[in-house]
């Protein structure tokens, strides 16, 4: 058994102090607050659940600082993340993701949802193993010490008409969707792995293959993951297709409801916000990649009101900071509306913690409650950006990933003072992306 004492420990929403955290295999068997206790490990400044990083592209990472400048929108963006997907082999995947998932473990995240679909060769052939690349993000996470929910991805085509995948693409592909739920299913978990599916968007999954996904992952009580309605330019394209939006295409097919989660849906109709609302449907924001990429500001607090419960995912890296994910939720709301105060600090970091989990089919974790995993995430409350801020929620308008000075995972201590127990992680995000270019 293990026991931590926290100064200050976020429970219910609300800060508690003097916190006595005891754990057993893993899991919370106690909380105590006005405690003290002198053997148990201190955490000092405000201890919070483990964040959940629900949308992650983990090679993305090797673009940051290379593709910011300059103009251009999404669609040019895109080429330069295909030279680098081109460039990737199982080994080199493996050393990115370690030192990507090391860096979220720095940030505060304990579990992240890995939305996959490099899956083969450059030339779109197998590998002698078929999930060689899903398993070396799998390996990664555990050696950065995190869980992850590997959320395998059906893409099968490179526009809403159906043209064929070509170039780099090719290797996202696996023919149609029986094929890729073959494949999927040989996928091993692990005790710090599930595995989930996705759909890339409606521009990568004809409509009449979307049901054997969806299908696949409720036979399985699996999350099932898509992007929806990123950038205009595909709405219009599935308009002009289909003659409904992509919301309303992935409704007929039955891959809406509770255990779904649409990534970025920025832009809507009503309607489409009350069908996800109405199911219950996950909506994961990724604001810092959202204006990186100059998509625009979905309607958060419209799609929260509808029904639909928030994560939050840094998708392409550009920054990995769950704090300000959650805080440009509700900072983005005031640019939008000119109004202030749109969300409240617990609201944004349950988004940030709990939610995210239970979108990675984690129900037991983003809470520090006996029972629940024993993730626990120190904010320091002593440095240039938090000294003189007051212990609770409303760290996250204040705080970074760079307060982060301890992060338990499963009852096992990962960071400690700020710095990674087993891994270099500026080395090794050096090493691995200088390699790639």
């Amino acid at each position: 058994m293990n026991r931590y004492w926290a100064e200050h420990a976020l429970l219910n929403g609300a800060a508690a102090q003097g916190v006595l955290i005891e754990v057993d295999d893993g899991r919370i068997t106690a909380v105590t607050p006005g405690a003290s206790d002198r053997d148990a490990v201190r955490l000092p400044g405000l201890t919070l659940p483990g964040l959940a990083n629900a949308h992650s592209h983990a090679f993305h990472r090797a673009l940051r600082g290379r593709t910011h400048d300059g103009s251009g929108t999404f669609w040019t963006w895109r080429d330069r993340m295909y030279a680098l997907a081109d460039r990737l082999d199982p080994d080199s995947y493996y050393a990115l993701a370690r030192a990507t998932y090391a860096e979220m473990a720095l940030a505060g995240v304990t579990c992240v949802g890995e939305f996959h679909y490099l899956h083969h060769s450059p030339t779109g052939s197998p590998y002698p193993l078929p999930n060689a690349m899903g398993s070396a993000l799998i390996q990664a996470a555990a050696a950065a010490g995190i869980r992850i929910t590997l959320l395998d991805a059906c893409y099968l085509t490179s526009s809403v008409d159906g043209k064929p995948l070509a170039g780099p693409q090719r290797r996202f592909g696996d023919g149609n969707a029986s094929r890729w739920t073959a494949r999927a299913a040989t996928i091993e978990p692990a005790p710090h792995a599930k595995i989930g599916a996705a759909i890339h968007s409606v521009r990568a999954v004809p409509a009449d293959q979307l049901a054997t996904v969806a299908d696949w992952a409720a036979e399985r009580g699996a999350p099932l993951h898509f992007h929806l309605s990123e950038q205009r330019g595909e709405n219009d394209a599935c308009l002009e297709f289909y003659g409904r939006t992509p919301t309303e295409v992935l409704a007929d097919a039955g891959a809406l409801g509770p255990a779904s989660t649409a990534v970025h849906a920025t832009h809507l109709t009503d309607l489409d916000r009350t069908e996800l609302g109405d199911t219950e449907t996950a909506v994961c924001l990724c604001p810092t990649t959202e204006r990186d990429l100059a998509d625009g500001i979905g309607p958060a607090r419209a799609l929260a009101d509808a029904g639909s419960p928030l994560c939050l995912g840094s998708d392409s890296h550009a920054v990995i900071d769950l704090f300000e994910e959650a805080r440009t939720v509700e900072l983005d709301e005031r640019l939008r509306t000119e109004r202030r105060g749109h969300f409240d600090a617990a609201e944004l970091l349950r988004a940030a913690s709990s939610a995210g989990h239970k979108a990675l089919g984690w129900d037991d974790a983003g809470v520090i409650a006996p029972g629940a995993r024993a993730d626990l995430v120190t904010v320091r409350l002593d440095s240039v950006r938090t000294a003189g801020v007051e212990a609770g929620p409303a760290v996250v308008f204040s705080a970074g990933a760079a307060d982060v000075s301890h992060v338990v995972v499963d009852g096992r201590v990962i960071v400690r003072d700020g710095v990674h127990r087993s891994i270099d992680v500026a080395a090794e995000l050096a090493r691995s992306i200088g390699a790639l270019w």
